[in-house]
Order: structure tokens, then sequence, then C-alpha cells
């Protein structure tokens, strides 16, 4: 047992414990992904190898661009805009895909994750990130280089010997433990207790005293004292003592205590440094907009960073030691099912697992988010796992943003119903499937009666709400997997899945009866309207869709002659013909 150690702030650092851009510069450099620091107006002030590298430039290169130089020509990503939004303070922080430029100009896709960056000469700085999946193995692997380092300081250091008479409260010291503190083998120190005591640090005197019994004691479970010592130049050295009784009286107190004393200064000085690397790696992974978790060989939580806790809704205090699946929570986004912890796949098999569409993490405050994620193993030495590390992305966005406009280019914006495109598209595919299966499906065609009175008369909007209101009905009587779709002005299209024409025909009539039954009211007045249908089996032959359309339209029309509000499948509409 040691005194308790004392720290001092760290070069470069303030009172918080933010780094300086220089320290930060530095710690840059040393890891795998690239790494940006750029001021307010978008200059670079610092590129990682790592970044010059993934942007085949040379660092000093590109610290004489902007982050607009490296946006790509054809990127549409808005990135600078985001960029001025995160200066401004509108954002906390930001990420995407945006393509940039590579040094021979070929546009480069990268992920981006930015956030502001506190330093301790309150620069305005901002960190970006390029993520790359191997940092914690780098950040991991740079760790056991240092502590390398510092077991070999230990077997490397020298030790001094000391014989503690108690009987006379005298002390021999060997050549060795005088070298240690800077005297001659041959010159005389004072060996008195009171003496030793004077040369020890005054912060370090009490946990001496207070520990020395353990010592003199012989306890097996103590592992020595730590505590600096004043060399004859008045400077200090950090001494790991270690000793035991060798003698004692009848009644068992102590006559003599042999020991060696080991300058362990170069070991602080490691032991430090790594406190300092270790902080500056916290500050780092604290500043990334990615949400980064490490967990050990059995899936348990180890580290957190901050973006990780706001995803997941849960402080890395209390993830700390949780098992990695309590905390990640996914579920499929389509079916809501569970899905499989990548972490845990990643470990069994491993190798790297990426999750990349239709995953949902359900935060701990129920909060759903659209994400993408990597887990990688992480192994030593012997191939062995050590554990695995998490990266995930905030996708909520920009999924959503995808899916609203997969929406639009495959629905009518005024009804929201299946437009043309994607209708031929889905007639296309049942066509398929009846090829497959031999299953028939229906088609069936409506036309408004009267729908253009209403039009001329109470004008473009009431036509349009009228629109919306048949949609709606076509659409309540149809089963739910079934396709609606407006295919013109006043015209749309229904395809039955796997439905005989005999049951296509009684949905036919349900339609064209509720769309009569439509009692529409605008500006006072109410109108009504009609619906006349056409119906025609989807069976392997023809192969055509429009042949299929051209079917359905030609028995409307037929129902159209026969007096309007009913419906004529293409079969009864062909032998009706003279």
């Amino acid at each position: 047992m040691g005194p308790p150690r004392t720290t001092s702030p760290v070069a470069g650092q303030n009172q918080r414990g933010d780094p300086s851009a220089a320290e930060a510069a530095r710690a840059f450099d040393q890891l795998p992904f690239g790494m940006l620091l750029v001021d307010a107006a978008g200059a670079i002030r610092h590129a990682n190898p790592a970044c010059a590298e993934l942007l085949g430039h040379a660092p000093a290169d590109l610290t004489r661009q902007t982050l607009a130089d490296l946006i790509h020509p054809s990127d549409d990503s808005a990135l600078d805009l985001q960029f001025e939004r995160l200066v401004r303070g509108e954002i906390s922080s930001l990420h995407g895909e945006h393509r940039f430029s590579h040094a021979d100009e070929s546009p480069l896709w990268v992920q981006v994750g930015a956030r502001s960056f506190e330093s301790a000469d309150d620069t305005s700085l901002f960190v970006l990130q390029l993520a790359n999946i191997e940092t914690h193995k780098k950040a991991e692997e740079a760790l056991i280089y240092t502590e390398k380092r510092w077991r070999f300081a230990l077997q490397s250091a020298r030790q001094g010997v000391w014989d503690y008479d108690y009987r006379t409260d005298s002390i021999f010291y060997s050549d060795g433990w005088r070298r240690i503190r800077g005297y001659s083998p041959d010159e005389w120190v004072d060996g008195a207790t009171a003496a030793w005591h004077s040369r020890i640090h005054p912060d370090d005197l009490p946990v001496v005293k207070a520990n020395i019994d353990r010592q003199e004691q012989s306890d097996d479970t103590f592992e020595g004292l730590e505590y600096r010592e004043r060399r004859k130049d008045g400077s200090y050295v950090w001494i790991l003592s270690r000793g035991r009784a060798v003698e004692w009286t009848d009644a068992g107190e102590p006559l003599r205590t042999i020991g060696t004393d080991t300058d362990i200064t170069h070991l602080k000085m490691v032991e430090q440094e790594l406190d300092r690397e270790k902080e500056r790696l916290r500050i780092i992974l604290s500043s990334v907009a990615d949400g980064m978790i490490s967990v050990n060989a059995e899936g348990l939580v180890d580290f957190m960073n901050a973006a990780a806790e706001q995803l997941t809704g849960v402080s890395a205090a209390a993830a700390r030691g949780e098992p990695i699946e309590a905390i990640f929570r996914l579920q499929d986004h389509t079916s809501g099912a569970p899905m499989d912890c990548p972490v845990r796949s990643s470990l069994a098999q491993g190798v790297p697992i990426r999750v990349e569409d239709d995953a949902e993490l359900i935060s701990h405050d129920g909060t759903r988010r659209d994400i993408r994620c990597t887990a990688a193993p992480v192994l030593g030495s012997a191939d062995d796992v050590l554990g695995a590390v998490l990266i995930f992305q905030d996708m909520t966005q920009s999924r959503a943003l995808q899916r609203q406009l997969a929406h639009t280019a495959s629905h009518d914006p005024l009804t929201d119903l299946t437009n043309r495109a994607a209708f031929e598209k889905a007639l296309a595919r049942t066509i398929a499937e009846a090829r497959e299966t031999g299953k028939p499906s229906c088609l069936i065609f409506i036309d408004l009666d009267h729908f253009k009175p209403v039009n001329d008369t109470a004008g473009h909007a009431a036509g349009d709400a009228l629109l919306k209101r048949v949609a709606q009905t076509i659409r309540d009587c149809c089963r739910s997997h079934d396709t609606v779709a407006r295919i013109g002005g006043d015209e749309f299209a229904v395809i039955l899945d796997c439905c005989p024409e005999e049951n296509g025909l009684q949905v036919g009539q349900k339609i064209v009866r509720a769309i009569s039954a439509l009692a529409f009211d605008w500006a006072g007045k109410t109108h009504r309207v009609s619906a006349s249908a056409g119906l025609t089996i989807i069976t392997p032959e023809p192969p055509s869709a429009i042949g299929f359309l051209g079917e359905a339209d030609a028995a409307c029309y037929a129902a159209k002659a026969e007096g309007r509000g009913r419906i004529i499948s293409y079969g009864e509409a062909i032998a009706g013909q003279p």
C-alpha cells in the first residue's frame, strides 16, 4: 500500500481539464481514423495522418485548405450549411454521408461526424471524424504498449538494500540505496528514524507512518510503501519500499527488519503519462459524434462515450458491468421483432458484424431511433477475443427522408393512393406470381360517373376533395394487402391478390354501391356521383400488364354502355358483343 497520489494540472489544460488545440492535434495524430480540427470559418487547423491518407493528401496540404475545399462539386448534401448551423450553435452535433474530393479529384464517400471542441486556450474549434471501426483496437494497442513500457521500467529499476535495528534505532544503507538518492557510496547518511522522516515528502509522511507497522509485522497482504524522498540535491525521488522482520523478541516484537528500496520515479512518470493519455483519449471519444461502447470478453460494458449515453438513455456509470444486450436493444423497424445483438454475434464469431438497414435502437426512455452500427471483436496477440467495440450512428432523419422520398415516388400526391407507375409494377408482379403459382387474381378498373359537373360547377377544390373521399371509400372496401391506385383524373384501379372472379365481382359491387351512396356536401350543396367498373382475371397469359388493363377498361366501358353504376366482367362484356 502506498501513499495517496498527488495530482497536478496537466500542461496545456485549463481548470476544467480541457486540452489545448495543440494537445488535441498530437492526440489525433495517433488515431487510426480520420480527424480534422476546423475553426469557425471552416479553415482546417489540423489533419491527422489517417485523414491525409484517406483523402490522398499530405497533412500540410490539408491545413492550407478549408472544409469547403474538401467537399466534392457533385456533393449535394449541404454539409457546409450544416456546419454553419453547428458554428452558430443551432445544433449540438452533425453527422451524415458526404462526398469529399480525393487528391486525384475523384469523389470519395465518407461518414462525417462533428461537434464543438472545448480547448484550453478558448479557441472556437470543431472536431470532424471520418469513422473507422478499428478505433478502439488501435487505442487498446496503444495502451498495451504503454503498459509494457511500465513493466519494463519496473524490471530495469535499480534497487538499494536497507537493514534497520530497532534496538539502536540505526539503519544500514547499501551503496545502491545511496546512489538512488544521489550520495556517493561511502558518504555518511543519518540512519535515525527522525532523519528518515525528515527526508520524506510532507504529503507522503502521514501515509508512511500509518502503514509502517504493517511492514514491521510482515503483513503478507501489504504491497509496500510508495513515497517521495528528498535526494541530496533537494529533488525528490519516488521510492517503493518493501521489507520484512527477520528477528523478534520472545514476545514477538520485531528487533530487525531488512528490505529493499526501488527507484520508481520513471514508473511514476510513465503512470502519470498513462493517466494523461487516458484522459486525452476520454476527451477525444467524448467529442466524437458517433456512439461508442466497448465490452469485455463476457459481453459486459466497460466503456461508453457521451454520444452512446445520449442515444441509449443510460449513463456510463450505470451501464458499466451490465450485459450489452441490456443497454443496446435493437428491433426490426418493419415488424417490431427483437433483433440479435450484433456485439454478441461478433464475440461468438470473432468477425465484424454490420447492421445497415431497418434497425431501431430502443432507448431506455422509450425513444426509438433508426441506427446503423458495426460491432468488431478486439483480438489479443494470440488472436483470442478480449472483447468487442460497437460504433453506431443515429440515422433517424436520413432514413425518414428516404422513406418519405420513396413514398412520394410511388403514391399519388392528392389521394395518397398508389400512383400509375407503381401500380403497373405491382400488376407486373401479380402477373409473374400468377405464372408461378397458377392462382388467379382480379383487376378492377373504376371510372367515376357525373364527376365533371361537380368539377365544373363547384370548382377544382371541390373536385379534389371529392376524389379524396372516393379514394378512401375504395380503400375501405378492399383488404389491407390489396393494391388501390389512382391511374388518371377520375379513374382508379384495384388489384385483388389471389382472388377468384366471383369474389372479385362482389368486391367491385361493394365499391360501386359505396361510391353511389356518397353524399358530398360543398358550399351548402350536396353532390352525388356514381361509378362504373370493369373486372378482368389476371392469369399467366397474356403476359402484358397493358393487355389486362385494357381488358378491365373495356369491361368498364361496357358497364357505362349498360347504364352506369354497375360492374361487368371482361368475359361478360365479350359475351354480350354482337
